[in-house]
């Protein structure tokens, strides 16, 4: 297996599907569970294969949008067929290039701490598929807010899904097994693998509602639970407070 700084499995399995290999799957790990499958048809999904919460979050969708861990692009292409205008942005090159030949109008290669300082402004920032978890850590979530600031016009929204996985520390008798002193249990370590190429290791952050909260209104946030599922998922509309803007 090999691995370096510059491997993109996930863009070389949403390339190989672009070109026409439906079975193309990528390895997810975990420090927490074990390798999932992971088809690179996931990320291809029309509005109808969409579940219920990503579905509602395109309703809510406002005014210019930014579409942060774009992947295939198939969010912001929805949105181009609704008239929004959308600028989709991925950290992956693969990915990247993918949203191109697909007809995404606008996308950008960078991570969303990267966003750069140019004055413009979106209306919603769109965070789906545990979007929330692009964020890495909660101290990561506390620094993107407010670099949020920087780019949110007054008013303007982060639509994101997150989930709280504290069910993958239950016994069998469902009492949670977390270490208190040890860091928050929603930080999850994550790798890819596709076809011998494992990618770097990144963090991921699921938050439990009450969390994002309180990070939320530290950061001049309102939040607001939109819907949940039955699978402990919830969407947030995390909407920016009047004077917010003064970036500390």
């Amino acid at each position: 297996m090999t691995s370096s700084a510059n491997s993109d499995p996930l863009g070389r399995a949403l390339t190989a599907y672009l070109r026409g290999d439906k079975s193309a799957t990528l390895t997810v790990h975990t420090n927490v569970s074990e390798d999932e499958p992971l088809p690179a048809s996931y990320f291809f999904r029309s509005l109808w294969e969409m579940p219920e919460l990503e579905r509602r979050a395109l309703e809510e969708c406002r005014g210019r949008v930014l579409d942060l861990g774009a992947g295939a692009g198939a969010h912001a292409l929805e949105l181009q067929n609704r008239g929004f205008s959308v600028r989709a942005l991925d950290v992956s090159a693969g990915a990247v290039q993918v949203m191109v030949e697909r007809g995404v109008r606008e996308v950008a290669h960078h991570n969303l701490f990267d966003i750069p300082a140019t004055g413009e402004q979106f209306d919603t920032i769109l965070m789906l598929m545990n979007g929330l978890g692009l964020v890495g850590t909660l101290e990561g979530l506390a620094r993107f807010l407010k670099h949020a600031r920087s780019f949110l016009a007054p008013g303007g929204q982060i639509l994101a899904t997150s989930s709280d996985v504290a069910y993958l520390y239950e016994d069998e008798e469902g009492a949670l097994l977390i270490d208190l002193n040890g860091p928050y249990y929603g930080e999850i370590d994550y790798a890819m693998t596709y076809e011998g190429e494992r990618g770097a290791p990144f963090p991921w952050l699921f938050v439990e509602a009450s969390i994002l909260q309180d990070y939320a209104e530290e950061a001049g946030f309102e939040l607001e639970i939109i819907a949940e599922d039955d699978q402990q998922q919830y969407l947030a509309c995390l909407t920016l407070n009047a004077g917010a803007h003064e970036v500390n």
